[in-house]
């Protein structure tokens, strides 16, 4: 009689990794998506912040005391007395109340202060999960570097202030849209890995070759396109050639190419800037439309839901972009055009992934 000798089970053998099992998965994922909505929220909040002109109404930066706001008619004019030394008092808002400082001190205080929510959101679970082996040993790296890249996104933003703060009462596009391109890169990162925790270690059905590149390459476009609508904002190129598809009587406007060297046109020329801006949202809408036509006819099923919320972000998007030009920037209109930027770049980081081959 043959007898089969079964091996014995060494302690955690059969079971699943640490961070690996469906319930941690769930956790954790849930954690991030959470994440993702206060970095967009602080994304929305930052663009209300700069439409409303409140950017550079706190003139220190103090990290700790700073989360306490003025308390009391001392405490609030010492606030008001510092800002009434700003070059944007001096040269922009002379003769302002104080009733009218509070207004916009609170905007760039909520901004702040939700910044620093974010990093206890992120780090105090972080140290949780970690304490209870439910994270998986292999994302412990991106997520402490996430972790310090909102560090940075921090001092990043205080770096922007102080450009507004030396001679002129306006900060740098340069350092603004470094300060709007790190908070949407850790976005879609943080997104991205949000996904993948969700749906796990499991192998990964076949996806179409054909378009996971063409996904990954438009969800890069998206991004840079955001970025130069960064240097839009920075530099108020939206409130000249307000109309659409022309500008003014022009296709290609002659002072294009007005500055030298002829790089600089691309970041310090109004013109250049938002023309630029122009045609690459028109280039993002077409290559969108196409490649959700194409995952209509050859797509996954997972990819479908994806392409379609990117459709139809991308339309949103754009007749935003076009009403805001033609209204000369209304706050509202800026604002919802700012915010439907991380729905585009939502739908795509999620159609990427959903295309993506392992």
């Amino acid at each position: 009689m043959n007898t089969t000798v079964q091996p014995r089970l060494t302690a955690g053998e059969g079971r699943p990794a640490a961070g690996e099992t469906a319930s941690a998965r769930r956790l954790v994922g849930g954690w991030l998506l959470l994440c993702c909505a206060l970095v967009a929220a602080m994304v929305v909040l930052g663009g209300v912040t700069r439409l409303t002109g409140s950017g550079l109404s706190m003139v220190t930066w103090e990290p700790i005391h700073g989360i306490v706001p003025p308390i009391g008619p001392a405490e609030w004019h010492e606030e008001f007395e510092l800002y009434r030394a700003s070059p944007e008092y001096v040269h922009k808002n002379a003769g302002m109340s104080l009733g009218d400082f509070k207004r916009i001190f609170w905007f760039e205080y909520a901004h702040r202060v939700l910044g620093r929510a974010i990093g206890i959101a992120f780090l105090l679970p972080l140290l949780w999960f970690l304490a209870r082996r439910l994270i998986a040993p292999r994302l412990v790296p991106r997520l402490l570097l996430m972790f310090a890249l909102g560090g940075a996104q921090g001092l990043l933003g205080w770096w922007m202030v102080k450009s507004g703060l030396v001679d002129e009462p306006r900060v740098s596009q340069y350092r603004l849209t470094a300060h709007l391109g790190l908070a949407m890169a850790l976005y879609v990162w943080m997104l991205w890995t949000a996904l993948g925790v969700l749906r796990g270690p499991s192998a990964l059905a076949a996806a179409s070759a054909a378009l996971a590149r063409p996904a990954m390459a438009l969800l890069l476009f998206a991004y840079v396109t955001v970025l130069s609508g960064g240097f839009v904002a920075g530099l108020h190129a939206g409130l000249i050639y307000n109309t659409f598809p022309s500008m003014g009587e022009h296709w290609l406007p002659p002072e294009l190419l007005a500055l030298a060297p002829w790089w600089r046109n691309l970041f310090e020329n109004v013109t250049t800037v938002q023309f630029d801006h122009r045609l690459m949202a028109s280039v993002l809408f077409a290559g969108v439309i196409v490649i959700w036509i194409a995952c209509l006819r050859m797509g996954p099923p997972r990819a479908r839901g994806w392409a379609h919320a990117a459709a139809a972000a991308v339309s949103l998007q754009f007749g935003l972009g076009v009403a805001t030009l033609l209204a000369h920037v209304p706050v509202l209109l800026a604002v919802l055009h700012q915010a439907n930027a991380l729905l585009v770049l939502t739908a795509l980081t999620g159609l990427a992934f959903s295309l993506r081959q392992r």
